[in-house]
């Protein structure tokens, strides 16, 4: 669910179930900050707000306007400045707070930033409440009398109290992690995971070599933590001989790992281990998981081995969180490296991410390669399909009468379940495309499965023409 509105500049504002982002002096301007506060306020009934950023430089003068504003709709605002969105998932949870907000634009360029709303659960805003959330945005606001504005206080506690929880998730023996002194490279892009990522695995025992843990919002490289971006870092572990390599995301929700030959791991196998794991120290009748539709089929494949089930969503963090809570799932997540642990919280979190993964590598016995290798293997392939003026919702409708003998769900997009591949069809509500995920047993195989849809819609876009 989402919309997206014009600037009069050159760019959008993406407003969607994820918040809402973009260009900072174009499409998100100080008076979007500014209307989407008072918003905010008036959707907690003007309580307690935590608020924190993730690093970017003109992060500081966002946060700013949105605690002014939240100040003068009379909240009280706790600022735990430069972290993780999920820290402030967790905060928002576990104290006396209606809510919280994320000044992030997650894995964007530089030049983006955004608002990511979450309740006084710790979970981001779901499709319900976001409707009233987009009602209240356009509502005038009522500002709080001069003895009637809230307090602004500044505090750093909550991300000692999210190592803290990571370090006490209780399928991880702390002082076995820190005998074994894994060498990692850490790269958290000078963004929100730059002290608290390195902190924890200082108390894990971890020789870090360091790489971009500054917090100066200058990102040294693209900062989706993709292989095509992470060059450095691959030479790096392979340059310091390191047991792995560790990379987040400029809002700390997703993982990538590097193995030891400064290889990547693969975000879809940041998740896969990390179920495995987690089943493997879960009695068997509770050995649930939640993942989104896009995610690897290794999952099904691990928990078919292990008497689990896999349950899955629309894409989405929220999406998948609801699932995991209807299915009362121990663990969950999406493909893009974002592990979510209930035993912490509801919330993708990459420092869960790191203590499991740790705390699996230490138990495997090997190395970081040879436990991917003992995975099953599957490949994954990506594509984008421009549809020019063409109605999406029209074209995959037609994709799914061109496939309706196989396997089906509609839930998001289209999504085509055959015996030894999936392909993934999902409309984006911001370009004039439809974004193509398919899976097989090889990258080549999976190539040609995304091309056939590729070319059926194609036909349906054009038809007579081959």
């Amino acid at each position: 669910m989402s919309k997206t509105t014009r600037s009069s500049v050159t760019s959008s504002l993406i407003v969607s179930i994820s918040g809402l982002r973009g260009i900072v002096g174009d499409s998100l301007t100080p008076e979007t900050v500014i209307k989407y506060a008072n918003a905010f306020a008036k959707f907690t009934d003007r309580g307690k707000i935590v608020v924190g950023r993730d690093g970017r430089y003109h992060g500081e003068m966002l946060a700013e306007m949105l605690i002014g504003t939240l100040a003068a709709n009379g909240c009280d605002v706790v600022d735990i400045g430069i972290c993780p969105t999920p820290t402030v998932q967790l905060a928002a949870e576990h104290s006396d707070a209606a809510g919280g907000v994320a000044v992030t634009a997650s894995h964007n360029p530089m030049e983006w930033n955004g608002l990511k709303f979450i309740n006084e659960t710790g979970v981001f805003l779901d499709a319900a409440e976001n409707k009233e959330l987009w009602k209240y945005a356009e509502m005038n606001p009522k500002y709080a009398a001069f003895n009637s504005t809230g307090k602004i206080e500044h505090n750093d506690y909550f991300l000692h109290d999210h190592v803290r929880r990571v370090l006490a998730i209780k399928s991880i023996d702390v002082e076995a992690i820190r005998k074994r002194h894994f060498k990692v490279v850490v790269d958290c892009v000078n963004a929100g995971g730059a002290t608290v990522v390195p902190s924890l695995l200082n108390e894990l025992g971890c020789s870090l070599v360091k790489m971009n843990c500054e917090p100066t919002g200058e990102f040294p490289r693209k900062p989706e933590p993709i292989p095509e971006n992470l060059g450095a870092v691959m030479d790096r572990v392979r340059l310091e001989k390191a047991d792995l390599g560790i990379v987040v995301d400029p809002d700390v929700d997703r993982l990538v790992l590097i193995t030891e030959k400064g290889e990547p791991f693969s975000e879809e196998y940041t998740v896969a281990q990390a179920v495995k794991f987690i089943f493997s120290k879960t009695p068997k009748e509770k050995r649930v998981a939640a993942v989104n539709l896009s995610t690897t089929r290794a999952v099904d494949v691990i928990a078919q081995e292990l008497d689990g089930k896999v349950y899955r969503s629309a894409v989405g963090e929220i999406n998948v969180v609801k699932k995991m809570k209807s299915v009362d799932a121990v663990v969950g997540g999406e493909g893009s490296g974002g592990v979510i642990l209930p035993e912490v919280h509801y919330g993708r979190d990459a420092l869960v991410g790191i203590g499991i993964t740790l705390q699996h590598l230490l138990e495997f016995g090997g190395t970081l390669s040879q436990l991917k290798d003992s995975l099953p293997k599957f490949e994954i392939v990506k594509m984008r399909i421009d549809i020019g003026k063409g109605n999406p919702d029209k074209v995959i409708e037609s994709v799914r009468k061109s496939y309706s003998k196989f396997k089906i769900n509609t839930e998001d997009g289209l999504k085509i379940d055959a015996p030894d591949y999936w392909i993934h069809l999902r409309k984006s509500n911001t370009e004039p495309i439809i974004r193509v995920i398919s899976e097989a047993a090889s990258r080549e195989e999976a190539g040609e499965r995304a091309s056939e849809v590729m070319k059926v819609v194609q036909k349906i876009l054009k038809p007579g023409k081959s």
